[in-house]
């Protein structure tokens, strides 16, 4: 059996990507997600859990908020130095600049075909949301846009079926799809 498995920072990543990923990976590939506790709950269990994966069929990508690091690639050659230790090999590591909210502020007719609302949409273009990713606190600003409505995981659940895989406002949103398609490709 042919096995995504994802390792996630948080219960709002794994919520999106359940409704994004029928439209990115074939029917014979089945996606896992196994959340932690935060980013360092991930990082501390991260070994172990790639060692312990008996199915020689998975492939795996770990996913997490950059927060106010202030290089995404310090992270991921620490990620990357982490998974080295296990034996696995082409783990894709994927980092959401600053914040897994950024996706959805990259996408504002999914934040309101998902959530009910009207006149977001048209908001896109503005300064403000043509570069998500540049945005401090990604999160607060989609709260604030929603009237408070976005809540993490529920809203997340509700937007990813939303999500334009094609969209390339977001460029950690755009690199996590061509991964995971690259991915189930082999």
């Amino acid at each position: 059996m042919r096995e995504l498995v994802f390792l996630l920072e948080e219960e709002s990543a794994a919520a999106m990507l359940e409704g994004l990923l029928p439209r990115l990976i074939p029917a014979d590939v089945v996606p896992r997600y196994i959340t932690f506790e935060g980013k360092q709950d991930l990082e501390s269990q991260l070994v172990r859990r790639l060692r312990g994966y008996r199915n020689p069929n998975a492939r795996f990508v770990v996913m997490l908020d950059q927060d106010s690091q202030p290089d995404c690639k310090v992270i991921k050659r620490r990620l990357d130095r982490l998974c080295s230790q296990t034996g696995r090999s082409g783990v894709l590591i994927r980092i959401a600049c600053r914040e897994l909210e950024a996706f959805y502020l990259a996408d504002l007719q999914a934040v309101e075909q998902g959530l009910g609302l009207s006149g977001i949409a048209a908001q896109q273009n503005t300064r403000r949301f043509r570069d998500p990713e540049r945005l401090t606190s990604a999160k607060e600003e989609l709260r604030a846009l929603t009237n408070y409505r976005y809540q993490p995981v529920e809203g997340s659940r509700a937007i990813g079926p939303c999500l334009d895989p094609d969209n390339g406002r977001s460029r950690s949103f755009r690199n996590l799809v061509l991964g995971i398609r690259r991915l189930v490709e082999t």
